[in-house]
């Protein structure tokens, strides 16, 4: 059980204040038991800019964790390279290989992580962790779930995402993960987009780290997407598990979002970049 958990939004597609910015990604900063950890990167045009304007020095990263290998999460690892030199880097096995997504008046875009593979990796950062189907422990109480089972019938990646130019292979996005920090309230269970499913992240943290209790879930979900049938499962799920703190960020979508605050009143709120969130 970690004992001080503060959670700052670094990166996220909006921004609360004068003199930060704001870009389509995702960043947090997250100090818990006195380890500090960067979960997530942005794109890489935000990071470094919103950190000094936060008092918060990069290079005391003691992890840098990537939920995901799309650009949006892994660009600022490339970015901000040289502030890494220490750090101990967690990503997915299969998080640094070519990937596309179908735009919606036709054709494809990369949306692959600059970062060419983990064996380029290895030499400009201080360790490299590949994380596959199994949990990994950070430090006690701070645990990264690995690759999240799919388990429930209702929930997708979320989009129209291929690992090939000609848009014939999908892609799974088999490495998505969620970093479970375990606090005296319940776990606190931050997310990049999720695109393992809200549901499916949830109850793995629940059986992985025999969690009775969420606590809190924050980042992005992925839900931009999500039919009416997924919006009433994850809210079902959202109640079941009964989450106090639901913080909604990136690719959650609008409708959604709108759709969580009314269901969850006094309990969602929007991650935005400047947001500092602070738990016992």
């Amino acid at each position: 059980m970690v004992r001080g958990l503060t959670i700052t939004v670094l990166v996220e597609n909006t921004a609360n204040r004068g003199g930060l910015l704001a870009e389509h990604g995702l960043a947090f900063w997250i100090e818990a038991g006195g380890r500090r950890i960067l979960f997530d990167t942005g794109q890489g045009m935000a990071l470094g800019h919103n950190a000094a304007k936060l008092g918060i020095d990069l290079s005391t990263a003691d992890d840098v964790v990537l939920s995901h290998g799309h650009y949006d999460h892994s660009g600022g690892l490339m970015a901000a390279l040289p502030s890494f030199s220490r750090a101990t880097v967690y990503a997915h096995l299969a998080a640094f290989r070519d990937r596309f997504m179908k735009q919606s008046g036709g054709g494809f875009r990369s949306i692959r992580s600059p970062i060419k593979s983990f064996d380029w990796l290895k030499s400009h950062v201080g360790r490299t962790v590949p994380t596959r189907a199994s949990p990994v422990e950070l430090s006690e109480g701070i645990w990264l779930t690995g690759q999240i089972p799919r388990r429930n019938d209702f929930e997708d990646v979320g989009g129209s995402f291929y690992l090939d130019e000609a848009l014939t292979e999908p892609d799974g996005i088999i490495d998505d993960q969620a970093l479970v920090v375990s606090t005296r309230e319940g776990a606190v269970v931050v997310v990049g987009c999720a695109h393992a499913g809200v549901a499916n992240t949830l109850d793995y943290v629940c059986a992985m780290a025999g969690a009775s209790r969420i606590h809190a879930v924050l980042g992005g979900m992925h839900l931009l997407n999500a039919g009416q049938h997924r919006l009433d499962q994850t809210v079902r799920k959202l109640h079941d598990l009964d989450v106090q703190r639901i913080g909604l960020a990136h690719c959650t979508g609008f409708a959604a979002m709108v759709r969580l605050h009314q269901d969850f009143p006094y309990r969602c709120f929007n991650c935005v970049t400047g947001m500092r969130v602070e738990y016992d």
